[in-house]
Parts: structure tokens; sequence; C-alpha cells
């Protein structure tokens, strides 16, 4: 808090209350923490679009919860399909044994980045 108070001219106690009054109304929800996923090997960065097989979404749900060492983000979606998927992976062969699991629940739309912008 000292050194975020010395950006903002404030002593590091007067920072600190800020802080804490903005957690306490909701103005700051959490932290988080930014991870070189590339530094962990993960080097497949891909979305996917995902379009459930029944309009039933807990099976698929519960699934996704246990892959949350692949899933950096997931979102319900409208338009194109169900859900959109971020995930990283170490290879191809973790990428397809995860789609091969997936084709139990929903069909998928796999697009591959290439570089981040």
């Amino acid at each position: 808090m000292k050194e975020l108070g010395g950006k903002i001219h404030l002593t590091g106690a007067a920072t600190a209350a800020r802080v804490a009054k903005l957690e306490d109304n909701g103005v700051i929800e959490s932290y988080s923490i930014n991870v070189n996923q590339n530094k962990l090997d993960c080097y497949m960065h891909v979305f996917m679009n995902i379009f459930l097989n029944d309009i039933h979404h807990k099976a698929f749900i519960e699934w996704l919860k246990e892959k949350d060492q692949f899933v950096l983000n997931s979102f319900r979606v409208s338009g194109d399909g169900c859900y959109l998927l971020e995930c990283r992976f170490p290879s191809n062969e973790y990428l397809n044994d995860f789609l091969d699991e997936l084709n139990r629940y929903a069909n998928y739309k796999l697009s591959s980045v290439i570089d981040k912008l």
C-alpha cells in the first residue's frame, strides 16, 4: 500500500483505507494473477464455440468444472453457439483428448490463436 500510495500521493495508511472502502462497496470484486502460459508449456491457445446436444446443460457444466487446468475462461453466449471457451493445452494430444471427451456433451467449432495483438 505504501508503494501504491506513493504513486497517488497518499500515505500507505490512507491508501489502505481507500482500498478497503472500495472492497466493502463492491467496486473492487477480486484480485487476479496473470500467468504466463508459455512458461507452463501450454503453447496451444484456442477458442471453442460450443454447441450443446441437449437442452439440459448441467452435465456439461459439471464436466467443464473438472477441466479447469485447460479452461482459462468460459462464457455462456448468444449467437453462434451456447458457450465460448478460451483454453490452453501443452500439445495436440491433450487438445485431442479434451475434444474426444467434449463430444459426449457437445459439438464444437475450434479457432487457434496465431498471435496476440
